[in-house]
């Protein structure tokens, strides 16, 4: 997977082009990110307590498929097969820069997440107040 050129110097530049990929836990898709975004994420999952089954379950998701990768010369990072099949990435996908991450989707996948939501958002009454003090 090639990454976009506008984001390959500030990787290079922020993380010497070192990325963890991972799964999303809510969502079919992979999580890309800066290795020095992962370190502060990893510290957080570390202390989450074990005996907690939903803190168990999220750690060993995200921490249990977290797999280094590096861009290469050309911008490119190689996925893992195992997290390539688990989100059934194909030929063709779909990378959305997300403030401190990349996603990576299945674009048949993504488009038809993508439609549900704008459905969503249509027959949504009302923000929650934390949304309504977002200004854009």
């Amino acid at each position: 997977m090639a990454v976009p050129t506008k984001y390959r110097d500030r990787l290079q530049s922020t993380a010497d082009g070192q990325l963890v990929v991972t799964l999303d836990m809510s969502d079919p898709c992979l999580l890309i990110y800066p290795v020095t975004e992962w370190e502060d994420i990893e510290r957080k999952l570390v202390r989450l307590p074990s005996l907690n089954k939903q803190a168990a379950r999220l750690k060993r998701l995200l921490l249990g498929h977290a797999s280094e990768v590096e861009l290469d010369s050309h911008g490119r990072i190689l996925l893992p097969p195992a997290l390539r099949e688990l989100v059934q990435l194909e030929k063709r996908i779909i990378l959305l820069g997300q403030g401190n991450k990349f996603e990576v989707w299945n674009e048949q996948t993504w488009n038809d997440r993508r439609d549900q939501w704008l459905e969503e958002t249509d027959a949504d009454e009302g923000l929650s107040d934390e949304l309504e003090s977002l200004s854009l």
